[in-house]
């Protein structure tokens, strides 16, 4: 996975909010709809721009689609940003053990 499309998609603040409710369990368009203070249509042009970054896949459940992040889209990104926190580690001396971000930076 190409992670320009990735971070694209998350670069916007409400598609990583509907993506961020998504972290808590599976929803369709109307229940996120409900949670964000956006209309159901730009909930589902959200979700249609996230599926397509790989970072949320969507199932039929009776006349709904129901919608989950996932993981493996997020397990690519994540092994992304890994190489980051190695090459940091390595440039300060090992001081890092590797699991957390450098010193100096704070983490949102």
């Amino acid at each position: 996975m190409a992670y320009g499309p990735t971070l694209a998609a998350l670069a916007d603040p409400t598609r990583r909010a509907v993506f961020e409710r998504l972290r808590d369990g599976p929803a369709s368009v109307g229940d996120l709809a409900r949670a964000l203070p956006v209309s159901r249509p730009a909930v589902s042009q959200h979700l249609k721009a996230l599926k397509q970054a790989g970072l949320v896949t969507a199932r039929a459940e009776g006349t709904h689609r129901v919608y989950a992040i996932d993981p493996q889209g997020i397990g690519e990104l994540r092994r992304w940003l890994d190489r980051f926190w190695g090459d940091a580690s390595n440039r300060s001396g090992g001081k890092s053990n590797g699991s957390e971000p450098p010193r100096g930076r704070k983490q949102p």
